[in-house]
């Protein structure tokens, strides 16, 4: 299948390349809090680039200390991530995949201060790349499209377990192909993925069909607070520590529950925060419209895209709301009735 050639993609993807072939030692990490694309891209990424060139050393690390989220373990070569805590060498190059802002690296940051060079590969917006090399797409659908088009630069074959990886990466940023950024790249790669070996049923069992008791219970808790501001164009929802404890949930379980959020009728933008250890709240942001939630989780020092981006601020609950539903409701500030609580 042919894919439309992006001169100045291709140009990045070879810069990258370059730094690979003068390397010996080759790190890859994702972002703190890793999604399906952040997992499912570093992995496949250093699938592509051991084929492409087995004779360097290559390790994937982990941002934080935490395993990887029990609904990716699935996806090959999760079980030989390391934290990036644990990790004392100094690499020729370290890939930031997912993330172009260091402080996202977490424990990953202190490796790629260290590293000689750095590339990122990325679909955030930023900038002022913080790298000797990097392709930041904002209007890729997912990280996995980047990888993907970069395997196919390369002439690496996409074998079984590169798609398994890449499939997941690109279903689970787009919602399983329903939100706004599943545009005819993200459906042209998957078809390749999917041809390549790649299985939506594999996919939908780890991932969408697997979710444990003590999550579903956190989730019913979850949808029967959900409450709308702006005349219903606004609907948010949350999770206390207290609840992960009542329920038994974890919280790398939580990442699904901003779609139950977000399944409102009438609801524009979607907001759900979760308590996390340190005194900390972590909120997610979901457009369904033009409504761009990017700019106020920049301003609440995160970021994202303008249809699903995150932060992550110190207090809790009621705190974290105070500071993020006053710029949601500015967002409706020149339509009409913008304004009001309606359980």
């Amino acid at each position: 299948m042919g894919l439309t050639v992006n001169p100045e993609q291709t140009e990045r993807l070879s810069r990258i390349a370059e730094l690979v072939e003068e390397s010996d030692t080759i790190a890859i990490c994702a972002h703190t809090g890793p999604d399906g694309d952040a997992l499912g891209s570093a992995l496949a990424l250093e699938l592509v680039l051991r084929a492409k060139w087995p004779e360097k050393s290559f390790v994937g690390l982990l941002a934080d200390d935490d395993p990887v989220p029990r609904i990716y373990s699935y996806l090959p070569g999760a079980d030989r991530l390391v934290p990036a805590s644990t990790y004392e060498g100094i690499p020729d190059l370290f890939v930031s995949v997912d993330v172009s802002v260091p402080h996202r690296l977490n424990n990953g940051e202190a490796v790629m201060r260290r590293a000689r060079r750095h590339a990122i590969i990325d679909h955030h917006p930023c900038d002022e790349p913080e790298a000797d090399a990097w392709l930041i797409r904002p209007d890729a659908a997912a990280v996995g499209v980047l990888v993907c088009e970069f395997a196919l630069d390369l002439g690496v074959e996409i074998t079984p377990d590169i798609a398994r990886c890449l499939y997941c990466a690109i279903a689970t940023d787009t919602g399983r192909f329903q939100y706004q950024n599943a545009d005819p790249e993200a459906f042209q790669v998957a078809s390749l993925l999917v041809d390549a070996g790649a299985s939506p049923s594999e996919l939908s069992l780890n991932v969408y069909q697997n979710f444990s008791l003590s999550y579903l219970h956190l989730e019913s808790l979850v949808m029967g607070r959900i409450t709308t501001f702006a005349d219903g164009r606004i609907s948010y929802s949350y999770a206390t520590s207290s609840d992960l404890d009542r329920t038994g949930a974890s919280l790398d379980e939580c990442d699904g529950l901003v779609d139950a959020v977000r399944s409102v009728a009438g609801a524009e933008v979607t907001l759900f925060l979760k308590e996390i250890p340190g005194g900390k709240v972590r909120g997610n942001l979901r457009s369904k419209t033009d409504k761009d939630v990017s700019c106020v989780a920049r301003a609440l020092g995160g970021g994202g895209h303008r249809a699903a981006a995150g932060f992550t601020v110190d207090g809790d609950i009621d705190q974290a709301l105070s500071a993020a539903l006053p710029p949601l409701v500015a967002l409706f500030s020149d339509d009409e009735g913008a304004s009001g609580e309606r359980a």
